[in-house]
């Protein structure tokens, strides 16, 4: 294959990833948004799409291979929305161009194998020759997994959501509400009626907080869990770091607020690993939310990595999160948030109740004790026996309904 060709195979694949990044971003954006809202997410990636394939034809073999590998992983990262959304609600949109990142991305690995043979080096002797190959292997693996690998990551993180909305198991009667944020999203969800005055808002969700809404409605409770930006009926874009969600909790307080069987000073939260993370943070925004109780919470930016006790796996981990970060906060158009070691620290006096897993996720198991901490009372801190990530109240489950109302009974009704 002729350099010349090799350059063309190159700038297809990049035109075609490039042509998903311009659909997704600024023709087809996601309902409740605008192209204005992704104009860090979509210019950047094509600015450094069109410097690769300027630089390409200028670099020599081995880079050449390299950076075509490179984007081939990327370009299979961005089409597997599409295999997402294609797979659960049927294609549409954007998921056409995306489907098409796919081939473009095997294209452009195939074509960075068969560079990377071509135009290997064999001028050296053996033993000099397979210690430089040994090398650079070594080299291209850290930069897959400590670059490429992470890029891919996020990328997948801020743009898929759980497109289907559950079938309801509630147990008890409940309303099909709406919301609506201060950026102006519709958020749809479910609201059991309170018999007590109190209500709690489930999160994150429609489908993993349903055991813990029967659980609070059968002690008078009032519950509300609904899908979060982009997940089931809900418009927006979507992250599942939580970037952003406390724009929905917010709503969901002010939904309570106005309920006729709601004391808007009974209000509280129960937040399910990501949805922990969120309770937090929203509580140290507004004091609206009177109790919080936090299962699973745990490391949602590298801010918590630097926060986490020093061991090998954070020094290893913490560079992979800071490009994770940095790449995340480039596809959400978000900077980072505060870290939760200093945001917890203003929800006092009001009360939390941090949960978590010995056999955790997410950084769960070395953080939880760091936000009990740092925290304010009161507080308290429950390591569930024998429980998966965010599995409490299926490991445990008259203790967790022991803790847990009662938790909100001390909080919320007395």
């Amino acid at each position: 294959m002729s350099k010349s060709r090799e350059t063309v195979l190159f700038a297809l694949g990049v035109v075609l990833v490039a042509l998903h990044v311009i659909d997704d971003s600024f023709l087809q954006p996601q309902p409740g948004t605008s192209a204005g809202d992704h104009l860090v997410s979509g210019l950047v990636p094509l600015a450094l799409l069109a410097l690769a394939a300027a630089a390409y034809p200028r670099l020599r073999g081995g880079r050449r291979g390299a950076l075509a590998l490179a984007l081939g992983v990327l370009g299979i990262a961005a089409g597997l929305e599409a295999v997402h959304y294609a797979g659960t609600t049927g294609a549409s949109g954007d998921d056409y161009t995306g489907l098409l990142a796919i081939p473009a991305g095997l294209l452009l690995l195939g074509l960075g194998v068969v560079t990377l043979w071509r135009t290997r080096r064999i001028d050296a002797g053996r033993a000099r020759r397979y210690l430089r190959r040994s090398l650079l292997g070594g080299a291209g693996v850290l930069v897959f997994l400590y670059v490429v690998l992470p890029i891919g990551m996020s990328y997948v993180d801020t743009h898929t959501g759980r497109a289907a909305v559950p079938a309801a198991h509630l147990g008890v009667a409940y309303e099909t509400v709406s919301l609506t944020t201060s950026d102006g999203l519709k958020l749809v969800g479910w609201y059991v009626p309170s018999r007590n005055g109190a209500a709690v808002i489930a999160f994150p969700g429609r489908k993993g907080p349903q055991a813990h809404t029967r659980m609070l409605a059968r002690h008078g409770y009032g519950v509300l869990l609904f899908d979060r930006r982009v997940e089931g009926k809900s418009a927006g874009d979507p992250t599942s770091w939580g970037w952003g969600n406390e724009k929905d909790l917010k709503a969901a307080i002010a939904f309570l607020q106005h309920r006729a069987d709601v004391d808007p000073d009974r209000i509280g939260g129960l937040g399910l690993s990501v949805g922990g993370e969120m309770m937090i943070q929203t509580a140290a925004e507004t004091s609206a939310l009177k109790a919080v109780a936090a299962e699973g919470a745990g490391m949602r930016s590298v801010r918590e990595a630097l926060d986490t006790p020093a061991s090998i796996d954070t020094v290893l981990g913490t560079p992979f999160k800071a490009v994770e970060t940095t790449a995340v906060a480039v596809f959400h158009d978000q900077a980072p948030p505060a870290s939760l070691v200093d945001l917890v620290k203003k929800v006092a006096p009001r009360p939390l109740l941090l949960m978590y897993s010995g056999k955790g996720q997410g950084g769960e198991v070395q953080l939880n004790p760091e936000f009990y901490r740092a925290a304010g009372q009161p507080k308290a801190l429950w390591k569930i026996p024998g429980a998966g990530h965010t599995g409490g109240i299926r490991a445990q489950p008259r203790e967790y309904e022991r803790r847990v109302v009662g938790f909100f009974d001390a909080a919320l009704l007395r």
